[in-house]
């Protein structure tokens, strides 16, 4: 790669030079990381401790929490050290690990959200059969898909992508190399490039959104037929959340990659990025603990240990 490029490093221009912009930037993005990082951690503690959650569902869940921490964690470090002026510069071989993780992590989300969806389409439709069907050989065999096909799509869009010659200029204008902003700065045509871009987002986005939409067509048809009002509210409540999930982030990203003309304004190009990079990621959590009836009595019962715990040890301190 050294010998194609004269780029050794870039330079990411991130968001406004205004120090009072930056700051304020700075302080909310912390939040949001921080959010993103002990919310979906809290959802992965409670999934493994509670055995009421050792279910299909949360065996997804767990995984999109994985994947949301490792999504995050990839950009924001460097862009809150961006914003504090710690360097805005980043190595070549830094910036094709953004690209190659960045990749990993958007299309191994975008299968898992459709595994998901399925999951739940048998939940409601045939709950009879649901376990028969989504055993625990079928749910590790869609998530090991999932982390397959985000690994070797992504290694083949970041390897094609950082074999193009880049002679300068080398500044990135976005808050990380995010993989249309760098290809903006090869010195060649990269045409083959963004047509493979755009394949790959039908296959990862538009085929998955199809059969995700086929699920909740089914659902819809059979939630019609419920005659109890409990019998809406429960089916609401776990489809929601994830339709809500859902649409956040594909829409997001088929308004990003595959409208024409989406990806040339940096302005709204860093605004979309946002989304799935740092609100996304942060809101998902909240999103299915807020709406989940069991995630809220996993929760209350951690807390309920946490109390218990403390009220043993303090026994344990006056009887010394």
């Amino acid at each position: 790669m050294q010998n194609q490029t004269a780029v050794t490093e870039f330079i990411l221009l991130g968001f406004s030079s205004n120090p009072v912009l930056r700051v304020s930037l700075f302080v909310l993005f912390s939040v949001l990381y921080s959010a993103t990082l002990m919310g979906n951690a809290l959802v992965f503690v409670l999934i493994c401790l509670d055995y009421r959650l050792h279910s299909p569902m949360y065996f997804f869940l767990c995984h999109l929490s994985i994947v949301d921490i490792c999504y995050a964690s990839n950009n924001v470090p460097h862009m809150l050290g961006n914003l504090l002026g710690q360097g805005r510069t980043i190595s070549f071989a830094g910036c094709g690990t953004q690209i190659h993780l960045y990749l990993i992590f958007a299309l191994t989300e975008c299968v898992l959200l459709a595994a998901m969806s399925y999951d739940r389409y048998v939940a409601i439709c045939h709950p009879l059969r649901y376990f028969l069907i989504m055993n625990w050989r079928l749910c590790l065999t869609l998530t090991a898909v999932s982390w397959a096909f985000g690994f070797m799509f992504g290694t083949l869009q970041a390897s094609l992508a950082l074999r193009l010659p880049f002679c300068g200029p080398c500044n990135v204008d976005h808050f990380f190399c995010e993989i249309l902003a760098v290809l903006k700065l090869a010195c060649t045509d990269t045409t083959v490039n963004k047509v493979l871009i755009f394949a790959v987002c039908v296959c990862f986005l538009l085929f998955p959104l199809v059969l995700i939409l086929i699920s909740y067509l089914h659902i819809l048809a059979t939630v019609l037929h419920i005659q109890s009002v409990a019998g809406w509210h429960k089916t609401l409540s776990t489809c929601g959340s994830h339709l809500i999930v859902v649409g956040l982030f594909y829409g997001n990203a088929i308004f990003m990659y595959m409208v024409p003309g989406s990806g040339n304004a940096s302005g709204r190009e860093k605004v979309l990025s946002l989304f799935y990079s740092v609100i996304n990621p942060s809101l998902n959590p909240l999103i299915y603990t807020l709406r989940n009836k069991q995630v809220k009595e996993a929760l209350l019962n951690l807390q309920g240990r946490k109390r218990r715990k403390y009220f043993a040890k303090g026994l344990c301190f006056l009887a010394m």
